[in-house]
Formats: structure tokens, sequence, C-alpha cells
């Protein structure tokens, strides 16, 4: 496969190029139904103009750049989270780890794009969606289900599309703002346009900060400090009328800790330092209750997280004629993660590099024909020095190849009808390298299938049905329980086939002047679905299940516009897991949920307003049990208790280039431990953990800031 690819690289590209030479082609006359032209006539017009002949099909959710700044989203996991279909969950008490679950299913189904081009490593999923900046980001494309991007088979949840904000004009913005718990941000974007307008570039930094929270007061946090900073240059150029060149550089650096609270700021040479003092001996906290005050060494909860994520990327569009155009993308990530769990150390390199070419080919004026090759290589080099030396102990340490042809066809028959159809084919393998692990574990071929139907009723009403096939490979303990919070006797490794999943969804969406709804339903099914079980001996074990996953995910979306400065807008979702799929899940996810949202915006002032309820849930459904004594007695709370949160906005614009806004996120301050019920607990056999998880952990942040254009 990879040789196929470096064929096409090396001789259908230049020989399709001479031949545009030795052949003018003149326009044809267009009927009346027909597809929209992708063209490369201005560089940004081509891109949209696919970009809406991709979107339009399949159901996509777009975030604007607008909404980002309504919500004070200062994060990637901040401006997706109310998103319908999708949920951001912690997973862990003490480091704040974020997964992404699209349409039900667990975080590491799905898969972040930047600019159409997949740019997040494995371990990027667990502490990237907090450390990526929201500023810069002109959009955020949500494609949810199986095989929803060309480049991403392994998305079986979906796809999130990051756009980077495109340079229009010479412009600089700076956005500060400060408020409780710590919270501090700066963020700065500058955009430039050259005379001739062939050169665009972007910049964009934002640093930002929020200190621990502990919501009891027993000396351990729920939610960790986070200091996060973040750049981005892009820089995109137009060769004559026919060749577009952009380049992107980005660098993310985050620092997380999370556990003993010992004062205002984060104490490490403090918490580390109490490793010379060995084990506690007795109980953790007074009178062995997680409640009280923990008295124990620091360093037996502390949890610190340091990353550092390089990101780059080139792509040159090139317009062979006018039926005939080629992409080729080039990406290479460098996610470092050094890191310590309660006496354990974990330090990962984790690298990806993507080569994708690409052609778009008008067949006929009904038919769109886009067809390509990709080549993925993934390497984890990962070291434990605390447990290497464990006769159980295997390294998640992997390599991850993939090579892969594709083609889709695009078939408008009738003014109201569009057809996407869609074939992948993967030549997959992925490679345990520890030498306790010898042999390739995963080795197999697979063909993704994935079919769009777009129908206009009417000229208000329009239905959408989808139906893919999307794979992924198990490849590392952070998948099912972040990796080595269970950790002590070591870890194995026992999977050897690819997660194969089947989805199908329908969307009903009505459009109109003032009102827009859309309802949807989506079920999945799941096989050889990886998850965290442990051996006779106790010891963790990354394994697959034997049984089929399901699960139905059901959501209705409305906005209505009451006059022109009033929009409101309400979200309800029903997600149906079955019991085998329920297993797998060590964070109980959202079963029910449902918004309301209030836009007002009235002359210089904006308001913004929403309001999110979860429903209960049986948290034995999820194998939930822990005990709030070292004792096994005073269990914890198997019922989950609905509970709502509030976020509210309010901006004053006092002229074009200077506005001011406060804020403040769960306006209420409902937390987890408002009810008593800390993420801390004991299980039957006296160890202590901390992701005894159902509920928000973090309380009431309000803010205030301002806003700067030049």
């Amino acid at each position: 496969m990879t040789a196929f690819v470096v064929l096409v690289l090396t001789n259908v590209i230049p020989s399709i190029c001479w031949a545009d030479i030795q052949h003018n082609h003149k326009p044809e006359s267009e009927p009346a139904t027909q597809l929209e032209k992708v063209e490369v006539t201005g560089v940004k017009m081509r891109l949209e103009q696919a970009g809406v002949l991709k979107n339009v099909i399949q159901q996509t959710e777009l975030i604007s750049q607008e909404s980002i700044e309504k919500q004070q989203a200062n994060t990637l996991a901040e401006a997706i989270q109310k998103s319908p279909g999708v949920r951001v969950a912690n997973e862990c008490s003490m480091c704040g780890v974020k997964r992404v679950l699209m349409n039900g299913m667990k975080g590491e189904h799905t898969t972040t794009l930047i600019d159409g081009i997949p740019m997040y490593t494995l371990i990027s999923g667990f502490y990237g969606f907090d450390a990526s900046s929201a500023a810069g980001i002109e959009s955020i494309e949500i494609a949810r289900g199986a095989g929803a991007s060309l480049v991403a088979p392994e998305a079986i949840g979906g796809t999130i599309n990051l756009i980077t904000r495109e340079a229009k004009e010479d412009l600089a913005e700076v956005d500060i703002a400060g408020g409780e718990n710590g919270y501090r941000k700066t963020s700065i974007l500058a955009t430039g346009v050259s005379d001739d307008g062939n050169t665009r570039a972007t910049l964009v930094g934002q640093q930002d900060t929020r200190d621990q929270y502990d919501g009891d007061d027993n000396g351990v946090s729920e939610s960790p400090s986070l200091k996060n900073a973040s750049y981005v240059v892009r820089i995109s150029h137009d060769i004559g009328t026919s060749d577009n060149v952009t380049f992107r550089l980005g660098n993310v650096r985050s620092e997380i800790f999370g556990g003993p609270k010992l004062g205002s700021r984060p104490q490490l040479a403090q918490t580390f330092s109490t490793l010379a003092n060995g084990p506690t001996a007795g109980d953790f906290f007074v009178d062995g209750d997680v409640r009280n005050q923990y008295i124990a060494n620091p360093w037996e909860t502390a949890e610190w997280i340091k990353t550092d994520r390089e990101e780059l990327a080139l792509s040159w569009l090139h317009e062979i004629n006018e039926k005939l155009n080629a992409t080729l993308s080039l990406s290479t990530v460098e996610h470092i993660q050094d890191s310590f769990y309660e006496g354990i150390d974990y330090y990962a390199d984790n690298k990806m590099s993507n080569v994708d070419l690409r052609f778009n080919y008008f067949l006929s004026q009904q038919h769109l024909l886009t067809f390509g090759a990709n080549i993925k290589r993934e390497t984890l080099r990962s070291e434990n020095l605390a447990l290497q030396t464990l006769p159980d102990y295997v390294t998640d340490s992997f390599d991850y190849d993939t090579d892969s042809v594709y083609v889709q066809d695009v078939w408008k028959p009738i003014e109201a009808l569009e057809i996407s159809g869609a074939l992948r084919y993967d030549n997959v393998k992925a490679d345990f390298i520890d030498p306790a692990k010898p042999g390739i574990e995963i080795e197999e071929s697979i063909v993704s299938p994935r079919l769009d139907i777009r129908y206009m009723h009417t000229e208000h009403w329009a239905s959408r049905l989808s139906a893919g096939r999307g794979y992924r490979a198990p490849l590392s303990f952070f998948e099912s329980d972040h990796g080595i919070l269970d950790s002590g006797l070591g870890y194995q490794i026992e999977v050897d086939k690819l997660e194969r999943s089947l989805s199908m969804s329908y969307a009903l969406s009505y459009e109109s002047d003032v009102l827009t709804t859309t309802a949807s339903y989506v079920t999945t099914s799941i096989d050889n679905l990886a998850a965290l079980s442990e051996t006779d001996m106790g010891v963790p074990l990354l394994t697959q299940l034997d049984e089929t996953a399901k699960v139905n995910s059901a959501d209705i979306v409305i906005g209505y516009r009451i006059i022109e400065p009033l929009t409101l807008s309400a979200t309800l979702e029903q997600l149906q897991y079955d019991d085998v799929f329920k297993q797998s899940f060590s964070i109980a996810p959202i079963e029910r949920r449902a918004s309301l949202g209030l836009d007002l915006d009235i002359n210089a002032w904006d308001l913004s307003v929403s309001a999110t309820w979860v429903g209960s849930r049986d948290l034995t459904d999820y194998g939930y049990e822990g005990y709030n004594r070292s004792d096994a007695t005073a269990p914890k709370t198997t019922d989950a208790p609905a509970y709502t949160t509030v976020d509210a906005k309010v901006s004053y614009e006092f002229a074009a280039d200077f506005s001011l806004y406060l804020g403040a996120t769960n306006l209420f301050d409902y937390t987890q431990v408002g009810d008593s019920e800390t993420p801390l607990f004991y299980d039957a056999t006296g160890g202590y953990d901390v992701a005894y998880i159902y509920g928000p952990l973090r309380g009431r942040e309000a803010y205030v800031g301002m806003k700067l254009t030049f």
C-alpha cells in the first residue's frame, strides 16, 4: 500500500499536471440540476464550496465563533460540551482527564481534525481537549456517526473538525479575563493580508489558568489546577490562480496538578519531597472517612501531568483543470506527557504522521467523484520506572500503521435529492513492542462503506439518512481507566482484534426564517469492544468483550427567534445502552439531558443564558460500589440524582473596538460534593480511589473581562 501511494505521488500527479498543460478545457453549459462546483479560483472560496458540498448531506452541527465567545469557552472541551450528541466527561477528580463522547460512544471513538487533517494522537485525546485553546477557531464542525470522514474511519462516534480562522483583513484582537478560583485568561489574535491578497496570515496565542477546587474542604481537591499556553501560526498563499499552499504550526503546553490542597497554588516541590516518607501505615483521613481531613502524605493522592504538543501541517491545493483538482496534505504531531499518579510515574512520547492525497473530479454535471490514498503512522514509547521490574508488567508502547485508499461519489439525480456513497479500504497493523508481547497483535484488512442521503421534501423540510461502518484498534490502558490508577501489581494486554462498528442514523429537519428544528436518531453496535478487566491474580488487564455492545441515541434541537433581537433554543437527548456496553464504562455516562438557552441582543447589550438538566441514574448499572470509610461501612449512594447547572454572560459594546463583559459558569454553584458525595472512596478491600463521579466537580466561576479590537 505504501508503494502504491508513493507511485501516485511520483507519477500520477506529474502526469495529470502535464496533461493539463497540453489540453485546455472550455466551460460546459450547465443544466438546471447539477452539483456545486469545487473550484480553486480563490482558494478560500473553493474550500468553502467543498465544505458545503460535504456537509449538506450528512448530519453536521456547526459551532460558530460567536457561539464560542458567548459561552466564554477558553478550551476546546468547553466549546463543544453543550452540543447535541456530544458529552465532555470528567473521568478523574485528581487529574481532571476529559473524554469527548459522541452519539453515546466512548472517548476513544471520537476523532479530532484540524482543518480536515487528523492532528490528535491517542494521548492527546485525554488531556488535549482541556489544553487546546478555543481562540483563533473560526468554527467547529461536528459530524456524527461511523465513517463520518473519509480520512478518519476510526471515528466510530464521529469527528470534530476545528476550522482555523482565515485572515480576511488586517486585524488584532485582545481578550483579557479574570475571576474566581484563580481563573485568568489572556488571548491575542492577529490576522494580516498582503496588498495583492495572495498571502494571508493568522497568529494566535492564549494563556489561561485555574486553581484547584476543594468544595468540601477536606484537603483533597475535586478539580485540579490547570495552566495552559497555546500558540498557532497559519499562513495561506495563493500561487497564481491554480495553486494554494497552507502552512500551520501549533504548540500546546499544559500542566495539571490535583490532589493535596497545600495552599492557594500547587506545591509540587513540597508534594514530591514527601516521597521519602514512604507509604502511610494508617488511615489516609481522620477516622478513616474520606469526608474528613486528609492526613496522609501529599504524594499518595497527588496527580501531576505535564504535556507538550507540537503540530505541523502543510497542504498543497492544485487546480489541474476545471473538472479536476488535487490536494496533498502532510502533517506530523508529537505529544509528550510526563506524569505522576499517586506514587506511579508515567512518561509517554506519542508521535503521529499523516500523508493524504485526494482528487476531486467532476465526472458529469450530476456526479462528483472523490478518490485518494492515505498513509498514517503512529508510535507510542512509554516508560514506567515504578512498575517496570514487576513480573506482570507490560508496557503499552506500540507501533500503529494504516495504509488506505478511498473513493466517494456524490450523485444528484434531481434537485431535491443528493446521495453520497463512499468506500474505504484499510490495511491495519498494531504491534505492542514490549518483549513480553512477541509477534504482531493486530494485522487486518477492512473495508468501510458509508452511505449518506439527503432529500428535500419541501423548501423547509429535509431528511438525512446515513449508514456506515467504522473500526478502531485498542492501543492503551489509558482508553479504559486512563492507565495506571489501578496499578501496583503490573499490567497485562490481551487484545488481538479490531473493534468494528455499524451505525445508522436518521434526521428530520425544518428550517425557516424564525424556526429551526432537527430530530435525529442514531443506533450503533460494536464488536470486540475494549474494556479493562483483571487476571485471576488481580492484575489489570486490557481485553475485549465477546458480546456485541449497542447504544441508541435520540435528540431534538429547536431554535426559535421570537423577535429580531431575541432567540430561544432547546435540546432534549436520550441515550440507551445495553448491558454489554454499560460494563465497559469506568464512569457512568449521561443517559438523559435537556437544555434551554436564551440569547438577547439589544443595541450594545448582549445577554446569553443557558441551563442544562441531567437526569438521574442508577449507578449500579455501571458497576459502582464504594464506601466513605476504610472499614467498608458508610456505603456511598448508587442513585445519582438529577441536577441542573446554569451559565450566564452579559456584555456591553462601548465602541466598535471595545467591549466589557461579565458572567459565571455554574451560576448556582451545584457540585457533587454539595450533595455530600465526594468522588473519593474506598473499595470493599480498603483500597483508596478517586473516581466515584456522577456530577459536576467544580463550583461557580464568576468572571469579568474585556475585548479590544484594533
